[in-house]
């Protein structure tokens, strides 16, 4: 437990190994799993978005709801990060085994679909102790540039899981499109990169606070009105977050299509790292810029960038502006990462952690699926059944998405404009 004190130097030399291998992870599965469904298993383009809905949905609901109320009651955060990685491995090796029992592909879809939704509870255990560990063993003015540098760090552990896994979907190209995910090759790497990811957390501090000396730590004017930021702030990162990553999982067959861009598995690996670039490189400058402007100021940038990647897939002709644009993605998302986490820790308070960063997260991790499965998804698949060519009905979904960023902007700049009323009555002049 966190008793005040600043954190040996290798906590964030153990935090930053976690993180690479997580992200090494995400990269090598998730990156070609929509389009193993899509066009190996023969999913429309609303029931793959259902891979990232359905999961992201049983997260929510056991951070907010159980495992959040655990982590504040026993203030167990690294507990929480361990058990959840060793139980989501052993779920994920499952999923491939029975996803292999049916003899329909569509089928096998919704196994898989299934299936990690079911792991995803366990992973929800990991997320909710990540969110909070972080908050206990930093101070507010180091949240940012900690969370920055290990979104940096996670994203080299990400280019080379989109590297392997881009050469592992198709075997070398020796196979067939699919082989990674069809023979458990895929399956088998992310779990045993789960269980070696738990390593460098049995030496990182417990993390939690002491809650008999935090009860009354909350000195705001108004707790109802410093409530009622809190939740429109959600509201802003509701529209920011379900925008820019409802096409998250459309924008891999996007740049698959034959009619469009009709990029190979080892190409759109490429693509996809620029985003991680983009990460990795700004990641390394987001302490700098923390120390020299607000957080909410970063948070305006990194979503006007947003808006600028999104419109810059919906109008490009050449692959070369594609590369641009998820080069820009990569720059908000650690923008918007860092910023929007150290906004959001300023207005919880700290005994309440587990539960308010699960409502926070909620907004992050509910946005990979279910605006693409609400929005994009079924956009997409009205435009085709009316006729609209594949290329146009994609490129309209990253129109729409733009359109929700900006909703979100305006929601942000209000919900400044009330905190800083409510400071205002706070801090008197």
């Amino acid at each position: 437990m966190n008793n005040g004190r600043r954190p040996k130097s290798n906590t964030l030399l153990n935090l930053s190994s976690f993180q690479i291998l997580t992200m090494f992870r995400r990269g090598l599965f998730y990156s070609y799993l929509s389009i193993y469904l899509r066009f190996f298993l023969g999913l429309s383009v609303t029931e793959t978005t259902l891979f990232a809905t359905l999961p992201m949905v049983l997260n929510i609901v056991f951070q907010r709801f159980v495992w959040g109320i655990l982590s504040d009651k026993y203030q167990k955060r690294r507990t929480l990060i361990i058990l959840g990685e060793v139980l989501a491995a052993v779920g994920t090796a499952l999923v491939w085994y029975f996803h292999k029992v049916p003899v329909s592909k569509h089928a096998a879809g919704y196994v898989i679909i299934v299936g990690l939704s079911l792991v995803e509870i366990f992973w929800s255990m990991s997320n909710i102790g990540w969110s909070a560990i972080i908050s206990d063993l930093y101070p507010d003015e180091e949240r940012t540039g900690v969370q920055g540098r290990l979104s940096s760090l996670g994203a080299l552990g990400r280019m080379a899981g989109v590297l392997i896994g881009g050469f592992a979907y198709d075997g070398l190209a020796r196979y067939y499109e699919g082989w990674g995910f069809d023979q458990g090759f895929l399956f088998f790497v992310a779990s045993a990169t789960m269980l070696i990811s738990t390593i460098p957390m049995f030496f990182v501090p417990e993390g939690g606070v002491k809650t008999e000396k935090t009860e009354h730590t909350d000195t705001r004017v108004d707790v109802k009105e410093a409530y009622r930021v809190f939740t429109i702030f959600l509201i802003a990162m509701i529209f920011i977050n379900f925008g820019r990553n409802s096409i998250a999982v459309i924008k891999a067959q996007y740049l698959s299509l034959d009619t469009g861009f009709n990029v190979s598995s080892q190409l759109l690996g490429y693509i996809v790292n620029m985003q991680s670039l983009g990460i990795f490189i700004f990641g390394l400058f987001i302490t700098r810029l923390s120390r020299r402007y607000r957080d909410v100021n970063l948070l305006y940038v990194g979503t006007l960038i947003a808006i600028i990647s999104l419109m810059g897939f919906a109008f490009a002709s050449h692959l070369a502006v594609i590369f641009v644009s998820n080069l820009l993605a990569g720059v908000s998302m650690v923008v918007i990462l860092a910023a929007s986490y150290s906004y959001a820790s300023r207005l919880i308070p700290p005994a309440h952690r587990g539960k308010q960063f699960a409502w926070f997260n909620a907004t992050f991790f509910l946005s990979w699926g279910v605006a693409g499965t609400l929005i994009a998804g079924p956009l997409i698949d009205i435009l085709l059944r009316t006729g609209a060519s594949q290329v146009f009905a994609y490129r309209i979904s990253f129109v729409s998405s733009a359109a929700l960023v900006v909703v979100g902007l305006i929601i942000l700049y209000t919900v400044e404009r009330m905190n800083s009323r409510l400071l205002a009555r706070k801090h008197p002049h």
